[in-house]
């Protein structure tokens, strides 16, 4: 007996019971006292492979493999009930290394599987009891996860787990051909189906190949003739914008050359300032140099006549010397001045001047380049129109071939634009309003046609009637001396000549 350190597997975990443990204590690694034993429990998954008879609620019969992956569940409450309630043989005996004293992984599995096994089966036949065979195939997805839920609810209490379960296809027990019944019932449908498909589809393939030729070639001409007419808009509008974009571009170049000009006007005015600033403070520095220099002169002055009175007249005449050259560096100074305030003044009249002809000189070269573009703009849209007049003439050309012909095209340009409508509605404007009186005389050979004299009866019988249609139309009657006038109340010239009718309306 001894303290000894024990170290599980990955896949393993220690059983420690005894001394100390009230029931048993699961570790990856621990250390063992005296009186206490330990073991190794695996954790690693193992498989159920099985068959199962059921029967549905239609008292069908069949088959149901299945395949079910199970392992104790890597938490430490559901291995100690596996620990607990499944490890070792079935009669309670350990197993025959730890009988031993050797500590190795429990094995005894046997047991645990039947006990599963039969978790399994009862689950999935109290399942298949509530559903028909139609709904075992429609929906089995939810067949699969009513399984696996009411066996896992099931082996919680073992502390196992169900980490995949793989249902394969429903087959026939022996003596029953339910489901070869039904796998030919489907081939022979969808075999007779697809013969007819194919022939259904064989028709309206023929059918719709030449409906589908004559309507390719109307609607290419239709395609091609729209597709010229769209090119020739979108070519316009894209002229349109370039020259709005071009207007734009030279309104902002306008505006940007502005502001240069006004920083550059900004920044000189403001050096000019500097500049006067400057000259300003020298003219003052140079006066108070000239009368530094007079006081230290009258100091010196002052000093000699304190030392030599002789020297008072001397002092008197640099005192006076002293006075007249401070009043010419005055004198000086203030000449200084005045020709830095002209020099300056001058400088920002020319500055001045220089920046008015540059905007001058800018706003023409903005001028000029404004019209430039405006012209190139022009030139564009002129060529661009051009090219659309031609496009449209090679796409009437084409639809004058499609309709077979210019004499096609020019009908069919004038049901477009409704010119046989317009000729209609002048012709109608025309003829508004008038009253026109119809005239109807027959002059046919009466008799016998050997009559001599049928060709001058035939004269004097036109005569009257047509006489009457002169004065109806035009209100001209002929003298007194050729003919009189028919009345005008009714037929004319009743039976006066044989075989004359004349109708008013």
């Amino acid at each position: 007996m001894g303290l000894w350190y024990h170290v599980a597997e990955p896949n393993s975990y220690l059983v420690i019971t005894g001394a100390g443990i009230d029931k048993v204590m699961i570790k990856k690694k621990a250390f063992v006292y005296p009186f206490q034993k330990v073991s190794k429990i695996s954790i690693t998954p193992f498989d159920f492979s099985m068959s199962l008879q059921a029967m549905t609620v239609e008292k069908l019969k069949f088959s149901l493999p299945a395949v079910f992956t199970i392992g104790p569940a890597d938490k430490i409450e559901s291995l100690t009930k596996y620990a607990v309630l499944l490890t070792g043989e079935s009669d309670g005996r350990p197993t025959a290394a730890a009988s031993k004293g050797a500590v190795a992984v429990a094995a005894g599995r046997n047991h645990v599987q039947d006990i599963v096994k039969g978790i399994i089966e009862g689950e999935t036949r109290s399942i298949v009891s509530t559903m028909t065979m139609e709904e075992l195939f429609r929906e089995r997805k939810v067949f699969k996860d009513k399984v696996i839920q009411q066996v896992q609810s099931e082996l919680d209490q073992f502390g196992l787990c169900i980490y995949n379960a793989n249902v394969k296809e429903l087959q026939d027990t022996p003596g029953s051909e339910y489901f070869a019944f039904l796998s030919r019932k489907a081939h022979e449908g969808a075999l007779n189906q697809a013969k007819v498909d194919v022939a259904d589809a064989r028709m309206r393939g023929e059918v719709g190949e030449a409906e589908k030729q004559g309507k390719t070639k109307q609607e290419i001409a239709k395609i091609n003739a729209n597709t010229a007419v769209l090119e020739t808009e979108r070519k316009g509008e894209k002229a349109l914008a370039d020259a709005k974009l071009t207007d734009k571009e030279i309104q902002i170049e306008k505006e940007l050359n502005l502001a240069r000009i006004n920083a550059k006007r900004a920044a000189e005015q403001r050096d000019a300032e500097l500049n006067t600033e400057v000259e300003k403070k020298k003219a003052l520095m140079e006066l108070e140099r000239l009368r530094a220099t007079t006081v230290t002169q009258a100091k010196i002055a002052r000093e000699s006549a304190q030392q030599n009175a002789d020297a008072e007249l001397y002092a008197q005449e640099k005192k006076a010397e002293g006075l007249k050259f401070s009043q010419q560096a005055d004198a000086e100074a203030a000449a200084f001045r005045r020709t830095r305030d002209a020099e300056a003044n001058f400088q920002a009249k020319e500055r001045e001047a220089e920046a008015a002809f540059f905007v001058a000189k800018r706003a023409a070269e903005a001028e000029y380049f404004r019209r430039e573009r405006e012209a190139q703009a022009q030139l564009i849209t002129r060529q661009l129109e051009a090219e659309g007049l031609s496009s449209m003439a090679k796409a009437y050309g084409e639809l004058a071939n499609v309709l077979g012909g210019p004499q096609g095209l020019i009908q069919y340009m004038m049901l477009q634009s409704g010119t046989y409508e317009k000729l209609a509605n002048a012709n109608a404007s025309a003829i508004k309003g008038l009253q026109p009186k119809i005239n109807v005389w027959n002059t046919g050979a009466q008799g016998d046609m050997a009559d001599p004299t049928a060709p001058i009866r035939n004269l004097f019988q036109s005569l009257p009637p047509l006489l009457s249609t002169i004065n109806d139309q035009t209100g001209i009657s002929p003298p007194a001396w050729f003919a009189q006038m028919p009345q005008q109340n009714g037929i004319h010239n009743q039976k006066a000549v044989e075989g004359h009718v004349s109708v008013e309306k």
